[in-house]
């Protein structure tokens, strides 16, 4: 099996994660660059927008998260919601992903024929960039995973880090070192989910 394929295998949730630092931040700065540089796109849009939180940035995102579900989250209940957020928090950084509307809507207007799909695509081409950041974090020993608590929390992120208005935020991707290995994976038959016509 290739390189490529061994790595996108070894990628999983990890959600026992530390604030160890296994990689410098610049090579986790490099590892984003060189994604959204590379990473494919539906007609060459480059929507997708990425913020890395680290440090006390990243405690702040986790800590914003957690003040915007005590809003909505009965108070019986909250304590194991916060559990829950503490254990991202307990991560070394964030990912965030974002789609650029302006983008988007600029090609629905360009290439009307195609207007309702470029939002699918948008969406798609995220997707891309998560994977691969994903899996070069996990390749120099960072554990993630992929977490969707806006819209709840776009507003505040918006406002705390002055994000652009046309940036809609998709998921968070908390990293650090692994704490605990991942559960087992179940796969479902390749038979029901695959087919090959020759």
């Amino acid at each position: 099996m290739s390189a490529f394929l061994e790595a996108i295998k070894k990628r999983r949730s990890y959600y026992g994660i530390s604030k160890e630092q296994v990689a410098s931040d610049e090579k986790i700065q490099e590892i984003v660059n060189e994604v959204v540089l590379h990473t494919p796109s539906s007609f060459n849009s480059q929507s997708t927008r990425v913020v890395v939180l680290l440090n006390e940035q990243h405690d702040k995102l986790w800590n914003l998260t957690a003040n915007e579900l005590q809003k909505i989250v009965p108070a019986e209940n909250f304590a194991t919601t916060k559990e829950k957020i503490n254990s991202f928090q307990a991560g070394y950084g964030t990912i965030l992903f974002f789609e650029d509307q302006e983008v988007v809507e600029g090609l629905q207007k360009q290439f009307a024929l195609y207007a309702e799909n470029f939002p699918v695509w948008a969406n798609q081409t995220n997707a891309m960039h998560q994977l691969v950041i994903w899996t070069a974090l996990e390749e120099v020993g960072y554990g993630a995973s992929l977490q969707h608590y806006n819209p709840l929390i776009d507003e505040a992120v918006q406002a705390e880090w002055n994000i652009p208005s046309t940036w809609k935020l998709v998921a968070q991707m908390p990293f650090g070192k692994p704490t605990a290995e991942p559960g087992e994976k179940e796969f479902k038959s390749l038979e029901d989910r695959v087919k090959v016509f020759k």
